[in-house]
């Protein structure tokens, strides 16, 4: 089995694209996925399936979500390696006096090229900051996410692709529950 991170755009948000998070575990559960976790209602699942490509997870939870909810939602699915490199690579983490509740991390669809910075146009958007590492980009916000250009639409438009954001602390306690999902396996597995 292996698992996966499923990260959903735009649900429960000012009461569009409605969706118990009780209701999409059912469903998951429906369609074969074992294992499926929530955290918080907007959209964060982990999933233990069979299935190792994340774009055919990605496909299959889309489609899901569309037949029994009605809502065509964007689904970027990242694995256990993805969130661990989150912490090893970010690179606003190793300054002194970070405020962590600044720091976001966009996770894109596809992998990027380095130079893609640049087509994101950051002169535009000073003085937020982003650095590119493969599916991810990272952000610090000089003022907040509720104040910057910098955000998902402007990414999706600059690189042409399908982006989700999430707060550092929110990616956090991510790795937080992907380690005890780990840790479950460990001991249900030695029983």
């Amino acid at each position: 089995m292996t698992t996966h991170l499923a990260l959903l755009r735009g649900i429960n948000v000012s009461g569009h694209n409605t969706i118990k998070m009780e209701a999409l575990k059912a469903a998951l559960e429906g369609i074969g996925f074992q294992n499926v976790q929530t955290y918080i209602q907007s959209g964060n699942v982990f999933v233990d399936t069979p299935e190792e490509q994340p774009a055919k997870v990605g496909f299959l939870i889309k489609q899901e979500i569309f037949k029994v909810f009605g809502h065509e939602v964007p689904v970027v699915v990242i694995g256990k390696e993805d969130l661990e490199a989150c912490f090893r690579n970010n690179p606003f983490l190793k300054a002194t006096q970070v405020d962590t509740k600044k720091l976001y991390v966009a996770f894109i669809s596809t992998s990027l090229r380095s130079d893609s910075i640049n087509d994101l146009k950051m002169s535009q958007v000073k003085p937020d900051e982003a650095h590119i590492d493969g599916s991810r980009i990272y952000i610090k916000y000089a003022v907040g996410a509720g104040k910057t250009r910098l955000e998902q639409k402007y990414i999706e438009k600059k690189l042409n692709v399908t982006a989700t954001i999430r707060n550092w602390n929110t990616v956090s306690q991510l790795l937080e529950m992907d380690k005890e999902r780990e840790l479950k396996k460990e001991i249900n597995k030695d029983k």
